[in-house]
Formats: C-alpha cells, sequence, structure tokens
C-alpha cells in the first residue's frame, strides 16, 4: 500500500519547472511562461506600458519597468500578482541589479538620469545624470562599473558604482538599445539599432575594438536593427535579435564572425535562455509571441502566443 501511494505522489506532484516572465508592452499585462510545457500558465495585470522585467536575485518577486506609470513594480511570485513599487524616476524602461541585489540602476529615458534604488528599504538613493535617452544598462562582474546607453547621445557611459560617477564614454553606432558583458569581464557588447551593429568595446581600456556586423541576403541593411542580446556563460557564443529583420544572429563570441541567421517571429526584442542554457526564449512585439530555441540545435522548436507587444522577458534564476 505505501509502495502504491509513493508512486501516485510521484507522479501526481510535477517537477518544479522554470518559468518565464514576459512583459507585453500594449496589452499592459505580462505572461507567465511555464519552461516545461511551453504554455502560459498566468496573465498578470501591470500598469502602463511595461518593458524592462527582471527577478531579484532570490527569485521570489519580479520587477517590472511600467513607463507610462513612472515606476517599477513588484510582483510576488508566489502570489502572482502585483504587491508593491519602486521609486524609479520618470518612463524607466532597462533596469539592473548589483551583485548582491540590494540596489537597483534604473534608466529614465525622459529625464536624462540613471536612478539608484534601495530594493529592501523601497527608498531612492540618488541618480546619475547621463546622455539623451539612456536605456542600455548592464553592471561589470565584478560590480564596479555600470553601464548605460543613452540612444540619442550614442554612448557607452562607464559609471563608477562607488563614486556614482562617470568615468568615461565611449562612442558607439547610432541608437545604441542594449549592453552586455563577457562572464570573464574580458569584453562588453552593446547593440546599435539604428547604426545596425554590435560594437565590441575592451572594458579595461575603455576603447572600442571591434565591431560585428549583419547581412541577411534578401533584406535592406535598414531592416536589421539589433537590439537585445544573449551570451552564454562560457563566452563562446551569443545571440542578438534583430528587430524587424524577424531574425536572431548566432554569433561566434571568440572571433566575432556571425554564423547563422534564425528566423524567429516578427520584432524580435529580447532574449533569456533557460538556466541550463539548453533553450533560448524571444519576445516578438509584433506578432505578438515568443519563440523557443534549441541552443544546440539551432533551431526554433516553438511557438507561444502572449499578449499584445511583448518587449522583455525574465528568466526564473535556478
Amino acid at each position: 500500500m505505501f509502495y502504491a501511494v509513493a508512486i501516485w505522489l510521484a507522479c501526481a506532484v510535477p517537477a518544479s519547472a522554470t518559468m518565464a516572465y514576459v512583459s507585453n508592452e500594449k496589452s499592459n499585462t505580462v505572461s507567465v511562461i511555464d519552461t516545461d510545457s511551453w504554455t502560459v500558465t498566468r496573465t498578470i495585470k501591470v500598469g502602463q506600458r511595461p518593458r524592462g522585467i527582471e527577478f531579484t536575485h532570490d527569485g521570489k518577486s519580479v520587477l517590472v519597468a511600467v513607463g507610462d506609470d513612472d515606476t517599477i513594480e513588484v510582483i510576488d511570485v508566489a502570489k502572482q500578482e502585483v504587491v508593491d513599487t519602486l521609486p524609479s524616476g520618470p518612463d524607466p524602461e532597462l533596469f539592473v541589479q548589483d551583485a548582491a541585489g540590494k540596489l537597483l540602476y534604473v534608466a529614465n529615458e525622459n529625464d536624462n538620469t540613471v536612478t539608484i534604488i534601495d530594493i529592501a528599504r523601497r527608498g531612492r538613493l540618488g541618480e546619475v545624470q547621463v546622455g539623451v535617452e539612456p536605456e542600455g544598462m548592464a553592471i561589470s562582474p565584478d560590480g564596479k562599473i555600470l553601464i548605460n546607453t543613452s540612444e540619442t547621445t550614442n554612448m557607452a557611459h562607464f559609471i563608477d558604482t562607488a563614486t556614482r560617477q562617470i568615468v568615461a564614454n565611449v562612442l558607439v553606432d547610432a541608437r545604441p538599445r542594449f549592453a552586455e558583458f563577457k562572464r570573464d569581464n574580458s569584453e562588453l557588447w552593446v547593440s546599435a539599432e539604428i547604426g545596425g551593429t554590435v560594437t565590441v568595446i575592451d572594458p579595461v581600456k575603455r576603447e572600442a575594438t571591434g565591431k560585428i556586423s549583419f547581412a541577411i541576403p534578401g533584406l535592406r541593411r535598414e531592416a536589421i536593427q539589433p537590439v537585445g542580446i544573449g551570451m552564454t556563460k562560457d563566452g563562446k557564443t551569443a545571440f542578438v535579435a534583430l528587430g524587424p529583420a524577424n531574425r536572431v544572429a548566432v554569433v561566434d563570441a571568440m572571433t566575432h564572425q556571425v554564423t547563422k541567421y534564425l528566423l524567429v517571429g516578427q520584432r524580435v526584442w529580447h532574449l533569456a535562455f533557460t538556466p541550463d542554457e539548453k533553450y533560448l526564449l524571444t519576445t516578438n512585439g509584433v506578432s505578438n509571441d515568443v519563440s523557443v530555441i534549441d541552443v544546440a540545435a539551432l533551431k526554433v522548436i516553438k511557438t507561444i502566443q502572449v499578449g499584445e507587444l511583448p518587449w522583455g522577458i525574465a528568466m526564473a534564476p535556478p
């Protein structure tokens, strides 16, 4: 009898699945995706124009930048609902946490600042004046340098996290949208949407050392607009979302050469790996769906319908 009950319990209780949270910019919702079944299990109502989205380091909350409400909303993962807000400043877009998960650095597009927030105390600690239309945010692996990209100034700003001062500015191509460090701090990549490139920067010398360009047969150059970047933990392979080209570029991150283009949904914005890096999920703004890429096979295996204008995506920590 005990054996039979044990078997029943093992079958009845599903394994803990990794959940992906997708911000839907137009429908003002967050879609929750179960990565075992590849289905939307819940739709959470949030504020106006949600974009940047990220789990807190403890995995208990999801932070969502609701730009038209000028705040960061806090979703309780257990309750699956918004339970609090953070004082972000006007028009928050993307943000990044420090290594300890105590501070949040937020790009405020409308007033050209980066706001610093104490997450636990729900308090604003200060701000850093940056270039025009700040968006991309990244923090160095050692936590000492914060990167902000300004879309109109066309720069990557290097901010000392101790002094909260800009210590360097690196010029990149037009409309930089996203920044990503290699985990060994050997390179910083910055995507330029209008420039159609990814600039590779030496974070120590703080100068551009290379540039990655893209060419897809049958597409005009101006249709290829790099935005989100996802890089494997070993730093060997990168994936770049190419916007209205409806492709994700696969890049050898050691040689900086494009090795393949993967056709995904329409107007691909941002990317997120599952914790084991077996799959990469992309948000496709115009087709209102998420593409699932098998990383080993370099093949799209699934399309998941979500809300209107999916923009950002966050994956639960392991």
